[in-house]
C-alpha cells in the first residue's frame, strides 16, 4: 500500500485498483515456486478487471515472478519495485557499498545483487534478511523503543564497522513505514532508497502518452482475499481521505 500511496500522490487522475493478498501473506518466506502461482493467479484477476498496467508491489513477487507475469500478458506494461529499487540505489549511493534490507525471500533470490550490478560497475551489495519488519508494520508499531530494538539487532552490525555503505534499501514495501527509525539507526551518511517512491516515478515515465486526461478525479478501489476489516484498517492509516473505515471489496482467488 506504500506503492499504491506514491503512485496515487504521482498520478491522481488515474483509476486505481489495489489488490491485497492477505490470505496468501507473506510472500517473503515461501517458495519461489509458490510465490509464482500466487503472483500469476493475482495478476490474471487484476487483468481481467480491464487494467492498462501493472505494478507488482512486493518485493519478493516482483524478484522471482515478473517474468512469468510478463510471459502470460503480453503487451501489458508491468513494472516491479525491485528494479525501480535498484536503480534509485545506482542513483543514490556514492561509494558503492550498498545495503538491501529485505524478506527472506527477495535476499534468497539475489534480484538486487543482479539489477543493481546491472546498472553500476564496482558495487558492493549486502542483503539482509528483516523478517520482523513486516510484522511491526502490519501491527502499525512503526517507531519506538521495539521497533529500533529490533532493527539494531538486524542491522546495527552493517553500520558500527569500518564496512559501512552510504545507501540502505528498504527492499520491502513494508518497509518505509519504518523509516524514522531505520534512518537513525543508519545514521545521516546513509541515503535511505524507498522503493515506493521509485517505482511511482518509473509508472510515471511508462505510462508516456497513456495518462489519464489532467482533472480526472481519479480514485482506489480496494480489493483484498482475506480480512477486509483489518486491511481496511491498515488502508486508513495511509489514504486518510477515505475515511476510518474505507470499503473493501473480498475475492477469492482460488
Amino acid at each position: 500500500m506504500t506503492v499504491a500511496a506514491a503512485i496515487r500522490r504521482a498520478l491522481p487522475a488515474e483509476r486505481l485498483l489495489y489488490l491485497g493478498d492477505v490470505a496468501r501473506q507473506p510472500y517473503g518466506t515461501k517458495s519461489p515456486q509458490t510465490v509464482i502461482r500466487y503472483a500469476v493467479k493475482a495478476a490474471d484477476f487484476l487483468v481481467g478487471r480491464g487494467i492498462k498496467a501493472l505494478v507488482v508491489a512486493c518485493n519478493t513477487a516482483s524478484a522471482v515472478a515478473l517474468e512469468a507475469i510478463s510471459a502470460r500478458h503480453p503487451g501489458l506494461t508491468v513494472l516491479g519495485v525491485v528494479e525501480a529499487g535498484a536503480a534509485g540505489a545506482a542513483r543514490a549511493s556514492v561509494s558503492g557499498r550498498i545495503f538491501v534490507a529485505a524478506t527472506e525471500g527477495t535476499c534468497r533470490s539475489q534480484a538486487y545483487e543482479r539489477a543493481i550490478a546491472k546498472r553500476r560497475d564496482g558495487t558492493r551489495i549486502t542483503c539482509i534478511p528483516c523478517p520482523l519488519f513486516v510484522a511491526l508494520a502490519e501491527e502499525g508499531l512503526t517507531d519506538g523503543p521495539i521497533v529500533e530494538s529490533v532493527a539494531r539487532h538486524y542491522l546495527s552490525p552493517l553500520f558500527d564497522g569500518k564496512d559501512g555503505g552510504d545507501c540502505l534499501v528498504l527492499g520491502c514495501t513494508h518497509f518505509p513505514l519504518l523509516a524514522p527509525a531505520l534512518a537513525r539507526l543508519a545514521g545521516p551518511g546513509v541515503k535511505l532508497v524507498d522503493c515506493a517512491e521509485a517505482t511511482a516515478s518509473l509508472l510515471v515515465d511508462a505510462l508516456s502518452g497513456n495518462r489519464a486526461p489532467e482533472g480526472d478525479s481519479g480514485g482506489l478501489t480496494l480489493v483484498s482475499t482475506d480480512a477486509p476489516d483489518r486491511f481496511a484498517r491498515i488502508a486508513a492509516r495511509l489514504f486518510p481521505a477515505m475515511g476510518p473505515a474505507p470499503l473493501v471489496e473480498l475475492a477469492d482467488l482460488y
